[in-house]
């Protein structure tokens, strides 16, 4: 194959080139000869005319050659698509030469076998001609239309198939000129519709659909007879000709209605009714495609021969008669048109039989769905509704009529009810909660027409109504309480009308199966309330034998609906029911068989199967509540009803065939319950169980529908052998009933107890002898695995022996039954790994599927395959598979028959289905070897298509191990592919080949990328057999090649051209020939497509959109549908959405939703402005929508502000018309995805300045820009009828605010973007606050005023005030009565709505404090300048605030109920009988599971509101009324319940309150679940941290060690789990608090101890603190080592280098600091210095909460850390300088410097000692040797604090001292002048200080201050930093003077005073120094005018002994005096450098 890889590139040329294609073989030249074609296809549109025509006879004569070369069916159409094209690009003068020669072909009179390709091909190419070269070939028309016409009387059927097609597209290209030769076309495709090939029943149906375009007689003088016709059409059809010839009719009776162009009118004609076009078509329903005479006859012998195929078909023809007139019409002329289908379903002749009248309707009831479901926007559904309902009315009088007397007409009747009521269920379940108007609608009286149906004399009549009032309950919630009370109501005021009791029992059960499809449920109570009616029903029906039958059957219809609520408190009363319903004991059954009589065992056996029925709805529905006990209690039921399957024949014997059908339907029961049941619980009768199961497998008159039985048994892949494809059509609901054989169809009255069962549609269930077979085949199942070996084989081998015996139709039947029993038996050992036993039982098994292996039944011989596979996987030995496979190889080589050879290769492809896969080569190749001969035996097109799809299954099974042989299987499926014909007889095969074709592909994989010829080669003829596949007329092959394409992409997408393949995809989906669904009527060819563009739109969604856009402007059409509207005006998305309007299937929505949402990703922000249009089209696309329309007017005095809301009202909305809500439901949430994906993308989506200004620069959207859209979507949808819509249209309100709520307006500075539109939502809030707004509307529009108000949006005080109110109704609405809604939704709901409404004003009130307290904090500023006037922010905040704490009472009173709630529902599971009796404030005990998450989702809000009401109060009771709660205060209720028996004390109220907040947010913090919200941590910390501000839970906290050490090691886990900073930062904030609780307690008993002591000695007094007298802190129950490790670890996450293990040494010390700077330390940011400073805060506060003892124990470590992070900030290395790191390190080291404790006289020794050593360390660090260090001056700061704070002793100890005073002189000789200002400023700190070391420092220091003034006079100062240095020095000496003795100070001040003087500059040097040097004189000149006066003597002196200084002295004040006197307003010097001022805060 890759020398042909090669060789292919020569086909890529104009001309073929001969050469390379004659050294091909036959195989490789067919492909080449193909691959030419494909290219010429392409190539020739786009070649230059002259060219073609140059070379145009050569060509021609190549083509013509390939002609008469026997082409295969592929190779013919492309051959004529090329022909006709180079005619049409070339000379077409010529073409009917090529015309002449084709017709000879035709003409020809050979009729062998080798001449028939060519003869196909030459008409092929007739046709082909025509259809480009249309009116140019008029000349030679009739002739070549009468050479075909001819020759389709002696062609074959393939010859039938193609003429016709061929005739078709002649008149597709000739239209009007073909009209001379009409007649003869429609002639010989009449004989063609009614052909024994249904491929040519369906060519001319496509034909006469072509002809009607121009024929005009066809509908309209010969309309009857092709209806006619149509209808024999029918008869025998398959599904493709049921739906060509069925739009062949509808689109003839619809012209016929309304022609499509003018007809000549006739004498006394007219245009025809829609009652004649019906006429016609319930003619042919109920007489069939027979002839007058016939039909006659079958009717005067009163038989019926229309067959359902015809009916069928007829149905779908009416479905595109309908389609085809348009919504329009069928909105217009509904009434007529449903009359005229009722009265179908009520004539006698369509209901004959229970079968044809269950047939007839389920037609009657698919015509109105495909129509009004698809056609009809949502009003006009609703206009359908109520025509429906007066349908309705009419009927239900009749019935009421005839009820008294006996009368067929009630029968009849009965049809036309039911299809009225399932059509109006199914409007009304689509319509959804939009439909509340019509229900509500008195005039129409919706409800009270369909529970009068209810009484109805017939059975199927009241299911219909049962079943309506169920959808209406799913449709609106609201109805469901409400119907189910008036059905129980009716049903205890009629319980003797035997009707009355069968409805209403029915009524009531499909209402509560209805409560499963409804999240709001219904009252608990309802669930007791149907018991009791049950326990009523069955304990009166043995009162009355007339009514006793129906009695039993609803009572325990009523118990098994029941069940579906799993309503757990009412089991032991069911299990009593179910125990009385059987004898006590075996024994007492075996003497009710000598008692009763046929009546008696009939009511008997009716009973006791719908006590099974109620039993089996338990298990299926409540298996967690069947406990030990439970299985128990049912033992003896279930022993009792097994054992009476043994006597059942005995009663059918005595009482004949009356109880035939009870025992049927009670055998059925009991297998039914016994397939759910463990087998452990009814072993007693196993044996004689099976018995009975061999005996229905193998008895006389078994019921089996194998087109029901197999299909289920088979493996889904292996079903396209057998065609089974009812289930993936449109028209599935009239297509399974021909798959039902003789027995009918599934019905609801067939089993009513289905009713209830969770399901979209109505049941079907099948008859009842059926549903046994299916029952019995199950239970055997299930029964067999428990077996012994030995008796297994016996089973097997009775089994085996029976079907031996038993002939013909019998025995096919009896080996479907027991090789489905068997498939199922293996498959459950399989599943089990139990294992199946020895030989003697395989034998058995393998024969018995072997021999089915061999059935000519192609789906038995499908599940005998599966069991083969079931059965090698339960042996699971590798010999026995082995075996199997060689025994499998030898019958294929062995038998001669094609059926058992085609089910054996089936079988050794399949065999290790189930066991890993084919791991062994050897074994691939012996199978692959066998198999490759089979698929290429053309003799036998089943064996050749069971052998591919065998070979299919190969490659999957083997994987990897196929590759090497990929290549010749890629060239089998290509060879066949080329050379098999397309037709039905074929299709098999292709779909084989196509399963085949995937396979190898996905086997290849990844590798299909590379660029390799072999793989290059392979990649080739993968694509050339997809394009074989696509160009297939067959829709399964084009689907099967499109998923084939898919696979393609997935592996090699560049490979793939998206410009053809894109436009292949839409051409299905835009067939404008397709009228029902607006693209391709094949539901499989629609998935195709959808998942294929879904997959190109994950990594190409804009070329797929963009290749979609170009398809539909360039493809020219002759209609234009609504799809291409479409795309051309919204894209192809705008497509998909109107897709997604249409469609039904959920697998296809699903994908389309999928869909869209990767373009949405892909293009959104992109497209913006694009995506949101589209969005808001369909949202605003309903015929009804004024949705803003239906609000009430307003009553309040707010109406005018309200005038700007949106009102949505009717409008043209483009390509968009009548969308339905859940299409509109899901264009809002892609509105919410588009808000998603922009705040990923640019800030300035979210910025209105930023995105004007960067529009103006640039071509670019935001989102921002498109706020006014994103309101008016949110309001409409918000105010919509729908609830679904509702919500999401809140949703997207919540999600618009929280994302815009602070975008500032930047044309009003101070205000929101969002304040505009305050009238708007207010206006969309309001509808969901009404009375009957639903709770989960009215719990989100909670949430969305919560965020509203938060938000800060709103400013003015009465926009606060609307919004307030609709909180304050809620909160009105929740404490009232709750009676009424209570009876509407189940109690959950309450809980969900009271909570949301808590949370809501929780919310509500945290932001209100949030805001006050700023406020406070502001407001001083505020009043100094801001002139915020009273109606500004704050104001508003403040009024906020007030607004809250109006309703504050009441609230905290329901939040600290809800907290508690909460608090007991999150109680482990062994605490639950400790749970509340009667359950809690707003739960109750019933509806505790469905109140638990609404808990879980408010709980954390509450919580921190309410710590935040207690923090306000600070604990102090309030003397408030008890609130209004919504259920009576539990004795749970925290002391506030006003019985005095439990009235607390405040302080036991107050320790309760305090524990349940802690408790609650204790245990949430312990384990966090990762799915939890950030803001429940964070609320539960803010919440602690505002308990512990007040004092007296600070005490309670403080005196309890236990509690705080918990808590430490709850925060501690936190702060390991948590990365957030704001979560580490308030963890830490709520540790210092808990630290500082521990002090204030510390203190307290101190100072208490002190009092009490006061006379006594200090030495005396107990030691408070912890570490008493030992000192030492026991882990985990200590705080303070607690504390050190949550500190610890910060420190070390944020400076690893502190750690010795990781620093390798001492973090003080040099050593190992390079390499862990370098590797374990990050540069630490603003937040890791506020984590870093908070740790160390806490540190430092540590050793005041310990003893004197445990001071001293704990001492070392904090020293440790604190001097640790100082040395790392003195070094400087990823440590930012200065900030709130230093200062909080440095702050923190005074405060333990300071600690009472370090001069305490039992610790102050120990204290100095480990000071003095953390001294010497800290120098240490600042001895760098030769380096600088980066932050000298905090060193010599830390070193200042422990001169002014720490003890004397710890200072002058040497040589700590002088080290000291080496480090003060070191930073005084610095270079940077910032550095000598700090030094001087912290040395006059230590000059000022008491401290005894300040004498040591004034005599060492005090001559280097004194020598660095004196060094100023000769280098003056030329900055700002120097002249503060300089003035720092200066204070720095003044201190040391005012420090000095007394004596010693006018020595000092001699000294002082000169230093000054030296600053002084004479008049000359004033004039031209610098800036600086002139403020040192000004301020040294003040200095001295302030100090001399002081010390006058000292002054004097001076000036005496040194001139020089005093004339220098009164120069400078005499210059002074004169600049004085020339200035008017002179500065003082003082003012000139302000920066003197500086003082060191933390000292």
């Amino acid at each position: 194959m890759a020398g042909g890889g090669f060789r292919m590139e020569h086909a890529h040329t104009l001309l073929l080139n001969e050469e390379a294609c004659g050294q091909l073989g036959e195989h490789q030249r067919a492909e080449f000869v193909y691959e030419w074609l494909r290219f010429l296809k392409k190539l020739l549109p786009t070649t230059d005319r002259a060219d073609v025509k140059q070379k145009q006879k050569r060509l021609v004569e190549q083509l013509l050659a390939v002609l008469t070369g026997s082409p295969g069916p592929p190779a013919r159409r492309l051959l004529a698509q090329c022909l006709a094209l180079v005619y049409r690009y070339g000379d077409s003068l010529s073409a009917s030469l090529a015309l002449d020669r084709c017709s000879d072909i035709i003409r020809s009179k050979d009729d062998s076998p080798s001449a028939l390709p060519t003869r196909l091909a030459a008409i092929t190419c007739v046709g082909a001609l025509y259809e480009q070269l249309g009116r140019l070939l008029i000349s030679s028309f009739k002739d070549s239309v009468g050479t075909l016409l001819k020759a389709i009387k002696s062609a074959e059927s393939q010859g039938r198939h193609e003429i016709m097609l061929s005739v078709e597209r002649i008149l597709r290209g000739l239209g009007v000129s073909a009209v001379p030769c009409h007649r003869d076309i429609y002639k010989a495709a009449r004989a063609c519709l009614t052909d024994r090939s249904m491929a040519v029943r369906c060519a001319a149906a496509k034909c006469l659909l072509e002809l009607q375009r121009e024929a005009v007689f066809l509908w309209s003088s010969e309309l009857e007879g092709v209806t006619t016709l149509c209808f024999r059409a029918f008869e025998g059809s398959c599904y493709d000709v049921r739906v060509a010839v069925s739009k062949l009719l509808g689109t003839l009776l619809a012209a016929a209605l309304q022609p499509k162009q003018p007809v000549a009118p006739r004498p006394g004609g007219r245009r025809m009714c829609v009652e004649e076009v019906m006429e016609l078509l319930s003619g042919g329903f109920l007489r069939g495609g027979a002839g007058f005479l016939r039909a006659s006859g079958d009717m005067l012998k009163g038989g019926s021969s229309v067959s359902r195929d015809i009916r069928v078909g007829i149905t779908q023809a009416c479905v595109v008669f309908v389609s085809a007139l348009g919504s329009a019409w069928l909105e217009l002329n509904f009434p007529s048109l449903l009359a005229l289908l009722l009265q179908l379903v009520s004539h006698p002749r369509a209901t004959q039989s229970p079968a044809d009248a269950a047939c007839t309707r389920r037609c009657v009831s698919f015509a109105l769905r495909a129509t009004l479901g698809t056609l009809l926007g949502e009003k006009a559904q609703v206009a359908a509704a109520k025509e429906l309902c007066r349908a309705i009315g009419p009927q239900k009088k009749a019935a009421e009529a005839c009820a008294a007397e006996v009368n067929p007409e009630v029968y009849l009747n009965q049809h036309i009810l039911v299809c009225a009521l399932l059509e109006l269920g199914s409007l009304l379940q689509g319509l959804g909660s939009t439909a509340t108007p019509l229900v509500q609608d008195s005039s129409i009286g919706l409800l009270d027409s369909v529970i009068s149906v209810l009484l109805h004399p017939s059975a199927s009549a009241r299911l219909a109504a049962a079943w309506c009032l169920r959808c209406v309950a799913v449709a609106m919630p609201a109805q469901a309480a409400v119907l189910l009370d008036r059905c129980v109501e009716r049903l205890t005021a009629l319980k003797s009308c035997p009707e009355a009791v069968a409805g209403y029992s029915a009524a009531v059960a499909a209402l509560l199966g209805a409560v499963q499809q409804c999240p709001l449920g219904i009252p608990h109570s309802k669930g007791k309330m149907v018991l009791e009616l049950a326990e009523d029903l069955l304990r009166s029906a043995a009162q009355n034998s007339r009514i006793s039958m129906q009695r039993a059957q609803g009572g325990w219809l009523l118990l098994a609906a029941l069940n579906t609520l799993v309503v757990g408190d009412l089991l032991g009363r069911q299990l009593l029911l179910l125990r009385c319903a059987f004898p006590p004991s075996v024994r007492e059954l075996e003497s009710e068989l000598r008692r009763g009589d046929c009546f008696t065992w009939q009511v008997t056996l009716e009973g006791r199967a719908g006590a099974l029925n109620a039993l089996k709805s338990l298990v299926s529905c409540c298996g967690e509540l069947l406990t030990d006990e439970v299985w128990t209690r049912l033992q003896t039921p279930l022993s009792c009803a097994v054992a009476l399957l043994n006597h059942l024949p005995t009663v059918v014997k005595s009482y004949g065939n009356q109880v035939k059908n009870a025992t049927t339907l009670y055998r059925l029961r009991v297998y039914e319950v016994l397939v759910l049941l463990p087998p452990e619980t009814y072993t007693e009768g196993l044996g004689s169980l099976l018995r009975q199961l061999v005996c229905d497998l193998t008895g006389e008159n078994p019921s089996c529908c194998e087109l029901l039985l197999l299909p289920p048994l088979c493996h889904p892949t292996d079903l396209t052998l057998t065609g089974s494809t009812a289930h993936d059509t449109d028209q599935r609901y009239i297509e399974e009933q021909l798959q039902s054989g003789s027995l009918g169809i599934g019905t609801l009255e067939y089993d009513p107890f289905t009713i209830f069962q969770t399901s979209q549609d109505v049941p079907a269930p099948v008859p009842a002898t059926t549903a046994l077979t299916n029952a019995t085949i199950q239970l055997f199942g299930v029964i067999f695995p428990q077996l012994a070996t030995p008796h297994r084989a016996q089973t097997l081998e009775q089994l085996g022996e029976a079907l031996r015996q038993l002939k013909g139709a019998r025995q096919l039947t009896a080996q479907i039954l027991v090789t489905s029993a068997l498939c199922c038996a293996l498959k459950a050992l399989g599943i089990g790994r139990a294992g199946l036993g020895g030989e003697e039982v395989c034998k058995p098994a393998r024969s018995l599927l072997w021999g089915a292996l061999e059935s000519p039944n192609g789906l038995l011989r499908c599940v005998a395959a599966e069991g083969s596979a079931r059965l090698v996987q339960a042996v699971n030995d590798p010999a026995f598979t082995a075996s199997m496979t060689m025994a499998s190889v030898d019958k294929l080589k062995a038998a001669r028959d094609a059926v058992s050879r085609a089910g054996h290769a089936l079988c050794l492809a399949a065999l290790q289905r189930y066991t890993g896969g084919i791991s062994s080569s050897q074994q691939l190749g012996t199978s692959v070897g066998v198999l490759f001969p089979l698929a290429q035996d053309t003799s036998s097109p089943e064996l050749q298509t069971w052998s591919v799809h065998a070979l299919a299954v190969l490659v999957d099974l083997s994987g990897p191990l196929y590759r090497v042989h990929v290549e010749p299987s890629l060239s089998l499926v290509l060879r066949l592919l080329l050379s098999s014909p397309y037709t039905h007889t074929h299709t098999e095969l292709h779909l084989s080949l196509a399963l085949c074709l995937h396979q190898l592909i996905t086997t290849v994989g990844p590798d299909l990328q590379e660029e390799s010829e072999g793989v290059c080669s392979l990649r080739r003829v993968c694509l050339t057999a997809c394009t074989l596949l696509q160009d297939s007329q067959e829709c399964l092959l084009q689907a099967q090649a499109i998923s084939c394409l898919q696979q393609l992409h997935l592996f090699a997408p560049k490979h793939l051209n998206l410009a053809q393949l894109v436009p292949s995809l839409c051409e299905v989906l835009l067939d404008y020939s397709v009228l029902v669904n607006m693209c391709s009527s094949y539901l499989w060819l629609r998935r195709a497509v959808v998942a294929c563009l879904r997959q190109l739109a994950q990594r190409e969604a804009l070329e797929v959109c963009e290749h979609a856009v170009t398809l539909v402007k360039e493809l020219p059409r002759r209609d234009n549908t609504q799809l291409d509207v479409t795309i051309k005006e919204v894209g192809l998305e705008g497509a998909l959405f109107c897709l997604l309007d249409r469609e039904w299937d959920p697998r296809l929505c699903q994908d389309i939703r999928e869909t869209l949402g990767h373009m949405l990703s892909s293009a959104a922000t992109g497209k913006l402005a694009h995506w949101l249009k589209l969005c808001k089209d369909v949202l605003l696309a309903s015929a009804d929508s004024t949705a803003a329309g239906t609000l009430d007017p307003q009553q309040d005095d707010d109406r005018d502000d309200d005038s700007s809301v949106f009102y949505a009202r009717a409008e043209s909305n483009g390509p968009f018309s009548s969308l339905r809500w859940a299409t509109r439901v899901f264009a809002v949430e892609c509105v919410c995805r588009v808000v998603a994906l922009c705040e990923s993308a640019d800030p300035a989506h979210f910025d209105m300045a930023l995105a004007q200004e960067r529009r103006l620069q640039e071509s670019t959207d935001f989102l921002v820009l498109h706020l006014a859209d994103l309101i008016r979507m949110a309001f409409v949808a918000a105010t919509d009828h729908s609830q679904q819509l509702r919500l999401a249209g809140l949703q997207t309100l919540l999600l618009v605010i929280r994302k815009f709520a602070s975008v500032p307006e930047p044309e009003f500075p101070g205000h929101g973007i969002l304040e505009q539109y305050q009238a708007n939502v207010g206006a969309a809030l309001r509808p969901a606050f009404t009375a009957d707004a639903p709770p989960d509307v009215t719990a989100k529009a909670c949430q969305v005023c919560s965020a509203w108000i938060s938000s800060g949006v709103v400013s003015e005080l009465k926009d606060v005030r609307r919004v307030h109110e609709l909180l304050v109704s809620s909160l009105q609405r929740v404490q009232g009565d709750r009676e009424v809604p209570s009876l509407l939704y189940n109690e959950g709901t309450a809980a969900m709505e009271t909570l949301a409404v808590l949370k809501a004003w929780a919310e509500v009130y945290i932001v209100a404090v949030q805001t006050a307290s700023r406020s406070d904090a502001t407001e001083p500023d505020a009043d100094e300048g801001d002139g915020v006037g009273p109606g500004g922010p704050l104001a508003a905040d403040a009024n906020l605030l007030r607004f809250v704490q109006t309703d504050l009472p009441t609230l905290s009173r329901l939040w600290l109920a809800a907290l508690q709630d909460h608090a007991l529902l999150t109680l482990p599971s062994q605490y639950a009988q400790q749970l509340p009796a009667s359950g809690g404030t707003f739960y109750t005990a019933e509806t505790l599971e469905q109140a638990r998450p609404h808990y879980c989702g408010s709980w954390a809000p509450i919580l921190h509101a309410s710590a935040l009401w207690l923090n306000s109060t600070g604990f102090i009771l309030m003397d408030e009324g008890p609130a209004n709660l919504s259920r009576p205060v539990t004795p749970t209720s925290m002391g506030q319940s006003a019985s005095l028996s439990s009235v607390k004390s405040p302080e036991d109220i107050n320790t309760e309150r305090l524990h349940l907040i802690l408790g609650i947010s204790v245990e949430f913090l312990c384990s966090p679940h990762s799915q939890d919200q950030m803001e429940n941590i964070t609320s539960c910390l803010q919440a602690l941290q505002a308990l512990l501000d007040v004092p007296w839970p600070r005490a309670k906290v403080g005196n309890d060690q236990a509690l705080s050490v918990e808590l430490l090691t709850v925060l501690h886990r936190l702060m390991v789990t948590r990365e957030s900073v704001e979560v580490q930062l308030a963890v830490l904030q709520l540790v210092r608090q808990v630290v500082c609780a521990a002090q204030e307690h510390v203190r307290e008993k101190r100072h208490s101890a002190e009092v009490d002591d006061g006379a006594a000695e200090k030495e005396t007094l107990p030691e408070f603190g912890e570490g008493r007298d030992t000192g030492g802190l026991v882990p985990g129950h200590s705080l303070v080592f607690g504390a050190l490790e949550l500190c610890l670890c910060v420190l070390l996450r944020k400076l690893p280098q502190l750690s010795p293990r990781l620093a390798g040494g001492s973090p003080t010390s040099g050593q190992g600091q390079q390499g862990v700077h370098a590797g374990l330390s990050a540069p630490l940011d603003a937040s890791d210095c506020r984590l870093v400073a908070a740790a160390l805060a806490i540190l430092s506060d540590l050793p005041s909460i310990c003893s004197p003892e445990g001071s001293v124990c704990v001492l070392p470590t904090v020293l440790y850390l604190l001097v640790g992070v100082l040395c790392e900030l003195v070094r400087g290395v990823g440590v930012p300088a200065g900030g709130p790191l230093v200062s909080g390190a440095l702050q923190a080291l005074r405060s333990v410097l300071s600690t009472p404790l370090s001069r305490g006289e039992k610790s102050r020794e120990a204290w100095s000692h480990l000071l003095r050593c953390a001294l010497q360390t800290l120098l240490d660090c600042g001895d760098t040797g030769k380096e600088a260090l980066a932050d000298e001056v905090t060193l010599l700061t830390g070193l200042t604090i422990f001169l002014l704070w720490a003890s004397p002793e710890v200072t002058s100890a040497e040589p700590l001292q002088t080290r000291l005073i080496q480090r003060f002189k070191t930073n005084l000789q610095a270079k940077d002048p910032m550095v000598q200002r700090r030094s001087f400023q912290l040395l006059t700190s230590v000059f000022q200080s008491p401290a005894g070391a300040s004498g040591s420092f004034m005599q060492a220091l005090g001559a280097a201050v004194v020598g660095y003034l004196r060094e100023v006079e000769n280098r003056r100062p030329q900055t700002q930093e120097e002249l503060q240095a300089v003035q720092e020095g200066a204070k720095a000496l003044e201190a040391l003077v005012q420090a000095a003795e007394e004596t010693h100070r006018p020595q000092l001040v001699s000294v002082l005073l000169p230093v000054l003087i030296s600053f002084l500059l004479d008049e000359n040097a004033l004039a031209s120094a610098a800036g600086p040097s002139r403020s040192l004189h000004a301020w040294a000149l003040q200095e001295l005018m302030r100090l001399g006066p002081q010390q006058p003597s000292v002054l004097r002196d001076l000036m005496a002994a040194a001139p020089a200084m005093k004339a220098r002295l009164e120069a400078a004040i005499k210059g002074n005096q004169e600049r004085s006197s020339t200035k008017s307003t002179p500065q003082p010097p003082s003012k000139s450098s302000p920066s003197i001022q500086l003082k060191t805060n933390f000292l």
